[in-house]
Protein backbone atom coordinates (compact mmCIF):
# COMPACT_ATOMS: atom_id res chain seq x y z
CA UNK A 1 0.00 0.00 0.00
CA UNK A 2 1.58 3.34 -1.01
CA UNK A 3 2.42 5.84 1.71
CA UNK A 4 -0.27 8.40 2.32
CA UNK A 5 0.82 11.97 1.57
CA UNK A 6 1.48 14.25 4.52
CA UNK A 7 -0.85 17.23 4.52
CA UNK A 8 -1.87 20.29 6.49
CA UNK A 9 -5.53 21.17 6.98
CA UNK A 10 -6.87 24.69 6.47
CA UNK A 11 -8.44 25.23 9.90
CA UNK A 12 -11.18 27.87 10.18
CA UNK A 13 -12.23 26.71 13.68
CA UNK A 14 -15.59 25.62 12.24
CA UNK A 15 -17.58 22.51 11.39
CA UNK A 16 -16.48 22.14 7.76
CA UNK A 17 -12.80 21.98 8.70
CA UNK A 18 -13.54 19.65 11.60
CA UNK A 19 -15.60 17.24 9.50
CA UNK A 20 -12.98 17.37 6.74
CA UNK A 21 -10.40 16.11 9.22
CA UNK A 22 -12.82 13.42 10.39
CA UNK A 23 -13.36 12.24 6.81
CA UNK A 24 -9.66 12.31 5.96
CA UNK A 25 -8.94 10.05 8.90
CA UNK A 26 -11.94 7.80 8.29
CA UNK A 27 -11.09 7.30 4.63
CA UNK A 28 -7.32 7.26 5.11
CA UNK A 29 -6.79 9.75 2.28
CA UNK A 30 -3.81 11.55 3.79
CA UNK A 31 -1.77 11.82 6.96
CA UNK A 32 -2.88 15.16 8.45
CA UNK A 33 0.15 16.41 10.37
CA UNK A 34 -0.92 19.99 11.24
CA UNK A 35 -3.38 22.81 10.74
CA UNK A 36 -3.06 26.18 9.03
CA UNK A 37 -5.18 29.09 10.22
CA UNK A 38 -5.45 32.85 9.64
CA UNK A 39 -5.64 35.38 12.47
CA UNK A 40 -6.74 39.01 12.35
CA UNK A 41 -3.82 40.98 13.80
CA UNK A 42 -6.03 43.84 14.97
CA UNK A 43 -8.50 41.73 16.94
CA UNK A 44 -6.45 38.63 17.72
CA UNK A 45 -9.36 36.52 16.47
CA UNK A 46 -9.80 33.94 13.74
CA UNK A 47 -10.32 35.69 10.42
CA UNK A 48 -14.00 35.81 9.32
CA UNK A 49 -15.32 33.66 12.19
CA UNK A 50 -14.34 36.10 14.94
CA UNK A 51 -13.36 33.28 17.32
CA UNK A 52 -11.09 34.25 20.20
CA UNK A 53 -7.43 33.29 19.93
CA UNK A 54 -7.51 31.40 23.23
CA UNK A 55 -10.43 29.28 22.03
CA UNK A 56 -8.53 28.51 18.83
CA UNK A 57 -5.54 27.45 20.95
CA UNK A 58 -7.77 25.15 22.98
CA UNK A 59 -9.06 23.58 19.74
CA UNK A 60 -5.51 23.02 18.52
CA UNK A 61 -4.63 21.43 21.85
CA UNK A 62 -7.65 19.11 21.57
CA UNK A 63 -6.70 18.21 17.99
CA UNK A 64 -3.21 17.25 19.21
CA UNK A 65 -1.71 18.75 16.05
CA UNK A 66 0.78 21.58 15.53
CA UNK A 67 -0.60 24.84 14.11
CA UNK A 68 0.84 27.35 11.68
CA UNK A 69 -0.82 30.74 12.22
CA UNK A 70 -0.84 33.35 9.48
CA UNK A 71 -1.26 36.86 10.89
CA UNK A 72 -3.23 39.22 8.64
CA UNK A 73 -3.74 43.00 8.96
CA UNK A 74 -7.20 44.54 9.13
CA UNK A 75 -8.16 45.46 6.48
CA UNK A 76 -6.07 43.04 4.48
CA UNK A 77 -5.32 43.88 0.83
CA UNK A 78 -5.28 40.79 -1.35
CA UNK A 79 -1.62 41.30 -2.22
CA UNK A 80 -0.70 41.18 1.47
CA UNK A 81 -2.86 38.09 2.00
CA UNK A 82 -1.22 36.28 -0.89
CA UNK A 83 2.29 37.24 0.22
CA UNK A 84 1.74 35.97 3.75
CA UNK A 85 0.10 32.78 2.57
CA UNK A 86 2.97 32.22 0.15
CA UNK A 87 5.36 32.55 3.08
CA UNK A 88 3.36 30.00 5.08
CA UNK A 89 3.24 27.59 2.14
CA UNK A 90 7.00 27.95 1.77
CA UNK A 91 7.43 26.95 5.40
CA UNK A 92 5.26 23.87 4.89
CA UNK A 93 7.08 22.96 1.70
CA UNK A 94 10.43 23.17 3.51
CA UNK A 95 9.07 20.56 5.93
CA UNK A 96 8.18 18.20 3.09
CA UNK A 97 4.47 19.07 2.94
CA UNK A 98 3.02 19.16 -0.56
CA UNK A 99 -0.73 19.08 0.14
CA UNK A 100 -3.19 21.40 1.88
CA UNK A 101 -6.73 20.19 2.59
CA UNK A 102 -9.75 22.49 2.35
CA UNK A 103 -13.35 22.02 3.50
CA UNK A 104 -14.91 23.85 0.56
CA UNK A 105 -18.17 22.37 -0.73
CA UNK A 106 -19.32 23.85 -4.03
CA UNK A 107 -18.10 27.41 -4.73
CA UNK A 108 -16.19 26.98 -7.99
CA UNK A 109 -14.44 30.38 -7.86
CA UNK A 110 -13.04 29.71 -4.37
CA UNK A 111 -11.77 26.30 -5.42
CA UNK A 112 -10.15 27.70 -8.55
CA UNK A 113 -8.44 30.42 -6.52
CA UNK A 114 -7.06 27.93 -4.01
CA UNK A 115 -5.83 25.60 -6.75
CA UNK A 116 -4.05 28.51 -8.43
CA UNK A 117 -2.41 29.50 -5.13
CA UNK A 118 -1.31 25.95 -4.47
CA UNK A 119 0.07 25.44 -7.96
CA UNK A 120 2.11 28.65 -7.67
CA UNK A 121 3.53 27.33 -4.40
CA UNK A 122 4.39 23.96 -5.95
CA UNK A 123 1.69 22.25 -3.88
CA UNK A 124 -1.69 20.60 -4.35
CA UNK A 125 -5.08 21.41 -2.81
CA UNK A 126 -7.38 18.58 -1.72
CA UNK A 127 -11.17 18.94 -1.36
CA UNK A 128 -12.59 15.77 0.26
CA UNK A 129 -16.10 17.20 0.86
CA UNK A 130 -16.48 18.70 -2.60
CA UNK A 131 -19.83 18.24 -4.32
CA UNK A 132 -21.65 16.52 -1.46
CA UNK A 133 -25.29 17.45 -0.90
CA UNK A 134 -25.11 20.04 1.87
CA UNK A 135 -28.28 18.99 3.67
CA UNK A 136 -27.08 15.40 3.84
CA UNK A 137 -23.63 16.63 4.80
CA UNK A 138 -24.95 18.80 7.64
CA UNK A 139 -26.84 15.80 8.97
CA UNK A 140 -23.73 13.63 8.73
CA UNK A 141 -21.74 16.20 10.69
CA UNK A 142 -24.24 16.15 13.53
CA UNK A 143 -24.57 12.35 13.45
CA UNK A 144 -20.78 11.99 13.76
CA UNK A 145 -20.91 13.58 17.21
CA UNK A 146 -19.55 16.93 16.10
CA UNK A 147 -20.77 19.79 18.30
CA UNK A 148 -20.52 23.42 17.25
CA UNK A 149 -21.86 26.87 18.03
CA UNK A 150 -22.81 29.51 15.48
CA UNK A 151 -20.14 32.17 15.91
CA UNK A 152 -21.24 34.58 13.19
CA UNK A 153 -24.26 35.22 10.97
CA UNK A 154 -24.73 37.45 7.96
CA UNK A 155 -27.73 39.49 9.10
CA UNK A 156 -28.68 40.22 5.49
CA UNK A 157 -29.50 36.53 5.11
CA UNK A 158 -30.18 35.26 8.61
CA UNK A 159 -31.65 36.83 11.75
CA UNK A 160 -29.19 37.74 14.50
CA UNK A 161 -31.05 35.38 16.87
CA UNK A 162 -29.23 32.48 15.16
CA UNK A 163 -25.88 33.74 16.49
CA UNK A 164 -24.73 31.65 19.43
CA UNK A 165 -27.09 28.75 18.71
CA UNK A 166 -25.96 25.15 18.63
CA UNK A 167 -25.48 23.65 15.18
CA UNK A 168 -27.97 20.82 15.57
CA UNK A 169 -31.11 19.36 14.03
CA UNK A 170 -33.24 22.14 15.51
CA UNK A 171 -31.00 24.76 13.96
CA UNK A 172 -31.30 23.11 10.55
CA UNK A 173 -35.09 22.93 10.82
CA UNK A 174 -35.29 26.64 11.65
CA UNK A 175 -33.18 27.85 8.73
CA UNK A 176 -35.18 29.98 6.27
CA UNK A 177 -35.63 28.79 2.71
CA UNK A 178 -32.65 29.72 0.56
CA UNK A 179 -30.07 29.47 3.37
CA UNK A 180 -27.56 26.70 2.73
CA UNK A 181 -27.61 24.09 5.55
CA UNK A 182 -23.82 24.30 5.78
CA UNK A 183 -23.66 28.08 5.34
CA UNK A 184 -21.45 27.65 2.28
CA UNK A 185 -22.57 31.01 0.85
CA UNK A 186 -21.37 32.77 4.00
CA UNK A 187 -24.75 32.84 5.74
CA UNK A 188 -23.19 31.67 9.00
CA UNK A 189 -19.93 30.43 10.50
CA UNK A 190 -19.39 28.05 13.38
CA UNK A 191 -16.86 27.13 16.04
CA UNK A 192 -16.43 23.46 16.97
CA UNK A 193 -16.38 22.57 20.65
CA UNK A 194 -16.52 18.75 20.66
CA UNK A 195 -16.43 15.76 18.37
CA UNK A 196 -14.58 12.63 17.36
CA UNK A 197 -11.52 14.59 16.23
CA UNK A 198 -10.98 16.17 19.67
CA UNK A 199 -9.12 14.51 22.53
CA UNK A 200 -11.57 16.20 24.93
CA UNK A 201 -14.59 18.49 24.60
CA UNK A 202 -14.22 22.23 25.11
CA UNK A 203 -16.65 23.79 27.57
CA UNK A 204 -17.89 27.22 26.46
CA UNK A 205 -20.50 29.83 27.23
CA UNK A 206 -22.08 32.53 25.09
CA UNK A 207 -21.17 36.14 25.80
CA UNK A 208 -22.44 39.27 24.10
CA UNK A 209 -23.82 39.36 20.57
CA UNK A 210 -22.20 42.22 18.68
CA UNK A 211 -23.30 43.57 15.30
CA UNK A 212 -20.86 45.20 12.90
CA UNK A 213 -20.53 45.52 9.12
CA UNK A 214 -23.72 43.55 8.48
CA UNK A 215 -22.77 40.59 10.67
CA UNK A 216 -23.76 39.45 14.16
CA UNK A 217 -20.91 37.89 16.14
CA UNK A 218 -21.51 35.73 19.22
CA UNK A 219 -18.62 36.01 21.66
CA UNK A 220 -18.00 32.38 22.53
CA UNK A 221 -16.05 32.15 25.78
CA UNK A 222 -14.07 29.43 27.48
CA UNK A 223 -15.47 28.35 30.83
Amino acid sequence: MPDRPKAFLSWSSGKDAAFTLYEMRRLGLADVVGVLTTINEATGRVQSHGVRHELLDRQVEALELPAVKVMLPNPCPNAVYEARMEEAFGRLRSEGIRHVIYGDLFLEDIRAYREKQMAAAGMQALFPLWGRDTRDLAGAMIASGLQARVACVDTRRLDRSFAGRSFDDGFLRDLPAGVDPCGENGEFHTVVTAGPIFAAPIVTSIGEIEERDGFAFADILLK
